[in-house]
């Protein structure tokens, strides 16, 4: 099945983590001019090898220049066609339980995790609707599931308030063929996850616990991202997938 995304413009937050990367190599590659949003670099000679791609380094929770940005974009190319949004942070040493957690360390997630999905949308379904058509993934988490008895509570309880606002925006926004999908991944191995590296029997075993036997990839991620933005995804909408080789398949 050959995917067609002709002429088409993606805006992609997260880019330089491991699954955001991974998503603008494959929109690049299916022909899509994409802009990548993120506070770290690409690396080298990305931008020379990828041909399509724009880099802007941001804080996406800055509403300002996430606006400008945002328009900037928009008014060089007249159109937002995709939205993917990898942003994402995981203290592990700092996201405790609710209980003892700093409040301002709960807070910098909610606004790196939640709060950026809401100026997104602001900024860019907007222009989606001037054209009635338009497409959204978001990443959230299987943590966003169920609770753990060692939390990153502010983690879990933001992607889990992101289902319910990809749900919500789908709804309001289906009469202008507008869709919004979140992919709930598993472990994936990307370089949040750098704590395998000092304790690779850790990654052993939880291999083992996946029905698939093997930990995620970023490409297992950006095929599904690929999937839900394209015409043959066009009656999906309001809808979370687990992407986790099995794990909460689990009783």
């Amino acid at each position: 099945m050959k995917l067609s995304f002709k002429g088409k413009f993606a805006v992609v937050t997260g880019a330089c983590g491991g699954i955001g990367i991974e998503c603008v190599k494959k929109l690049n590659n299916a022909g899509i001019k994409v802009l990548m949003l993120d506070l770290k670099n690409p690396p080298r000679n990305f931008i020379k090898k990828y041909k399509k791609v724009e880099f802007q380094k941001i804080d996406v929770t800055n509403f300002d220049e996430l606006k400008k940005t945002i328009n900037k974009f928009y008014l060089k190319h007249k159109s937002i066609d995709y939205l993917i949004n990898t942003t994402g942070v995981l203290w592990f040493d700092k996201d405790i339980s609710a209980t003892q957690i700093n409040l301002e360390v709960w807070d910098r997630v909610f606004e790196i995790n939640l709060k950026s999905m809401t100026y997104l949308s602001k900024f860019i379904i907007p222009k989606m609707k001037k054209k009635k058509f338009g497409s959204m993934v978001h990443i959230s988490s299987v943590d966003a599931l169920s609770g753990d008895d060692k939390p990153q509570d502010a983690y879990g309880a933001s992607k889990a308030a992101m289902i319910r606002l990809s749900k919500s925006l789908a709804i309001q926004f289906a009469s202008y063929n507008i869709r919004s999908n979140i992919i709930l991944p598993g472990p994936i191995e990307t370089p949040m996850q750098n704590r395998w590296k000092k304790n690779p029997k850790a990654k052993i075993q939880l291999s083992k616990m996946i029905p698939l036997q093997r930990i995620g990839k970023p490409k297992d991620i950006a095929n599904t991202i690929l999937f839900l933005l394209s015409n043959e995804g066009s009656y999906i909408t309001g809808i979370e997938i687990t992407v986790d080789g099995g794990l909460t398949a689990k009783p």
